[in-house]
């Protein structure tokens, strides 16, 4: 089975990157509050980066015909005909409104023919369950997707049997997704937008994919350009279950160049394929269950594997940022020039601006604990905007309140303060409960030197 772990991506911000064991995809409310009301999304500005159709043909191939262990699948599946879904569980409060906005999506998007039910047969169930209970069957899993099942008792019970077994379908008739129920409302909705694609398409991952959900390095949390298009194809009339990679293969090509006529430029060079090795020590510099040494020492690994590889995509960025990850607490000014090498890497490409957003709170907060808020102001400016259109509250949330900092550094307390009850608005979405919206806020206000560490 495949699960998804919960591990830090940034300083000041936790998120999921997903490993894999097994054959099962998976990713990682609010009561009465003192804080300002909390701020929600409404529909998606969708950014849409040129996409070249024969990168996309090869996308496609290696994102549905393999799953994330590995594991070649032998046949494409999907849903044929309609899809219902419905919700069971003790659903969280915001889950209605932003599942709500994703199936509007899937259907003016990517095409697909998707309605809500309360009947229990019906092909997808959404199941919130606490997160105790996921974990007491996936234990590092946020969230996660199972075919022919309809309940998280079911799937206990099921698990060890073949008709669980992705590899097993020939088609798609009853998948189950279970999603946190106690979990911040961005975290819930992440899960819904992650699992729901793997419901429905592709259920691999690739590190070579800027700008998708279905890239391990988890950047983006709600469904992407990219994204669509490879749902859409993946329900386009000239494909159907059960067909064979060499048959999709041969399809493929006339059904992008009528989705994606712009992408008809001619054959890019092809991206290399990620070895296993760098993906372990990516793993390891990032996990929950390295120690120090050990995530230095892989990180390190993972950066000369980069190298050896000739690598100038988003892959190489990711690695330098592992590795100041790792060299945070030892040494911050080595960690500080990786930041600075993954964000020259990031910068290359319009499709890795989100990665830049995050790479920004890092060298952000060197510029507020040296008390430096014109720095600040100029590091953060320029990632609000992607932030927002990404509708990662968590991200824009953090940057607000580093602005607001740096604003206080200035002088400019007023414009300081009306940033940062903006930001707390976000930060509820984005966190979930008081104390941890309030942490946040304490851990990013002891940066300046104003502000030291009680």
């Amino acid at each position: 089975m495949m699960r998804r772990l919960l591990l830090p991506f940034v300083l000041l911000l936790g998120a999921c990157v997903p490993v894999t064991e097994g054959n099962t995809p998976s990713r990682a409310v609010i009561a009465d509050s003192t804080l300002p009301p909390m701020k929600t999304f409404g529909r998606a500005e969708i950014f849409r980066p040129p996409l070249d159709n024969a990168t996309l043909v090869q996308d496609f191939l290696d994102l549905s015909f393999q799953l994330e262990s590995g594991r070649p699948l032998p046949v494409l599946t999907r849903f044929e005909g309609p899809i219902s879904l419905r919700v069971t569980g003790a659903p969280p409060p915001t889950l209605a409104a932003d599942l709500g906005l994703l199936l509007a999506r899937l259907r003016t998007e990517a095409g697909i023919d998707i309605r809500t039910t309360t009947r229990p047969e019906a092909s997808i169930t959404i199941e919130a369950v606490s997160r105790a209970d996921i974990r007491r069957v996936l234990p590092q899993a946020a969230c996660f997707v199972v075919p022919n099942v309809g309940s998280l008792r079911e799937y206990r019970g099921a698990r060890r049997n073949p008709r669980t077994n992705w590899a097993q379908l020939t088609t798609r008739d009853r998948i189950a997704i279970f999603v946190p129920r106690d979990a911040s409302p961005q975290e819930t909705r992440d899960c819904l937008h992650e699992e729901l694609a793997q419901a429905l398409g592709p259920l691999n991952d690739l590190y070579r994919l800027p700008n998708s959900v279905f890239n391990d390095d988890n950047v983006h949390t709600v469904l992407t350009h990219f994204d669509m298009l490879m749902l859409r194809a993946t329900y386009a009339p000239e494909l159907r279950s059960g067909m064979s990679r060499s048959q999709v293969a041969e399809r493929l090509p006339a059904i992008f160049a009528r989705l994606n006529p712009a992408g008809q430029t001619g054959p890019r060079p092809r991206a290399a394929p990620t070895p296993q090795a760098w993906r372990e020590a990516i793993q390891t510099a990032l996990g929950p269950r390295s120690g120090e040494a050990a995530r230095r020492t892989a990180a390190r690994q993972a950066v000369a594997i980069a190298e050896q590889q000739g690598w100038r995509d988003s892959r190489r960025g990711f690695a330098h940022y592992a590795l100041g990850r790792a060299l945070q607490g030892t040494d911050p000014v080595a960690a500080r020039r990786q930041y600075l090498v993954a964000d020259g890497f990031y910068a290359r490409s319009a499709s890795t601006r989100l990665h830049r957003a995050y790479v920004a709170t890092q060298l952000a907060a060197y510029d507020l604990a040296a008390g430096d808020g014109p720095a600040a102001l100029r590091r953060i400016a320029p990632h609000l905007g992607p932030a927002r259109a990404a509708q990662n509250a968590s991200l824009l949330a953090t940057l607000q309140l580093m602005r607001a900092e740096a604003l206080d550094l200035t002088g400019r307390q007023a414009e300081a303060s009306s940033v940062r009850l903006d930001s707390l608005g976000w930060a509820r979405y984005g966190f979930g409960p008081d104390w941890a919206v309030r942490a946040k806020q304490r851990e990013i206000a002891t940066l300046t030197p104003q502000n030291p560490p009680a």
